[in-house]
């Protein structure tokens, strides 16, 4: 963060602004514990690591901290874990999962990504009051993006760190809908209860911090209501989100493992099932036309390469 953002946070508090295939990683240094929420991916673990370490000059870091468990947040926690025996809180609904280290729960198997196994050590759940940072921070429940999602609310320097429930231009992919299950609901209850809270300063999990709350819950809002009117408009949101986020791991795929994944990512087969009802192969040709329409990936020959 620079200039007039950076000005709004607590000498003790820093954002690593991270790309999309990261989670945006938010490290406290506080005079009790040094702490961070979120990881990052799998792939990207060895450069939180650095960043982390770069920040921490010499300090232990104590505290580790996810706000949910999708592979984007929690993939640097193993090799955090391993350098700092770091104790790490997960939501309390998802202890048992990481515990067993069940792939399918995790979403991980599903959505056809990594993440290294990594122990839980405690548990935070809506409510709960914690110290980051020298800091008291709110506990908050906020369902939609993910049901057991967190989120971090901060009364004293009116900073919200918001995971995947708010961005600056939307939210993250309603997975609850995918499935047949109630998330769009949820989604606009976890907007509503942001919007009663006296926030000057918004940390995303994804994209830089900002201080238009009003604009972004606006635009949150506005998504929402196009999204909930017809659930295809999700699940074609969600499968572009899939392939774009492969895309960004690998940065170039051939034509022909966009297929495969198509075809045998289990999340992705299941959401054309339920809601979209096109063959593989017509599915394949819309996403990567869908992603180079909005100049998110670019075809080569026989080769999809992302763009940003």
């Amino acid at each position: 963060m620079k200039g007039a953002l950076r000005s709004l946070l607590p000498s003790t508090m820093h954002v690593l602004q991270r790309g999309w295939l990261s989670s945006n990683n938010i490290l406290f240094l506080g005079q009790q514990q040094t702490a961070l929420v979120d990881s990052g991916y799998a792939t990207h673990a060895a450069q939180t690591l650095a960043l982390v370490a770069q920040v921490l000059a010499g300090r232990q870091l104590d505290w580790l901290i996810n706000t949910h468990i999708h592979s984007d947040h929690c993939g640097g926690n193993a090799v955090l874990q391993d350098a700092y025996g770091c104790r790490t809180f997960v939501p309390a609904a998802e202890a048992s999962k990481v515990q067993a280290w069940d792939q399918d729960r995790l979403s991980y198997v599903a959505t056809g990504q990594q993440c290294a196994r990594f122990n839980v050590d405690a548990t935070l759940q809506d409510g709960d009051a914690i110290i980051l940072g020298d800091m008291h921070w709110q506990v908050l429940a906020a369902p939609g993006h993910d049901p057991h999602s967190l989120i971090l609310y901060c009364p004293q320097h009116r900073i919200l760190i918001s995971a995947d429930a708010l961005w600056e231009n939307g939210f993250g992919v309603i997975f609850p809908e995918l499935d047949g299950e109630s998330g769009f609901v949820e989604a606009r209850a976890t907007l509503e209860m942001i919007a009663d809270l006296d926030v000057a300063l918004v940390i995303p999990g994804h994209g830089r911090p900002f201080t238009d709350v009003t604009g972004a819950l606006a635009t949150a809002f506005s998504r929402l209501d196009y999204l909930a009117a017809d659930p295809v408009r999700n699940a074609q949101n969600a499968l572009k989100v899939l392939l774009k986020f492969s895309l960004l791991e690998h940065q170039q795929l051939s034509l022909k493992e966009v297929a495969r994944i198509v075809a045998t990512t289990p999340l992705m087969v299941s959401t054309n099932a339920r809601h979209l009802h096109r063959s593989n192969a017509e599915l394949t040709t819309w996403l990567i036309a869908q992603l180079v329409r909005v100049g998110a990936a670019r075809v080569d020959g026989e080769l999809l390469l992302n763009s940003d």
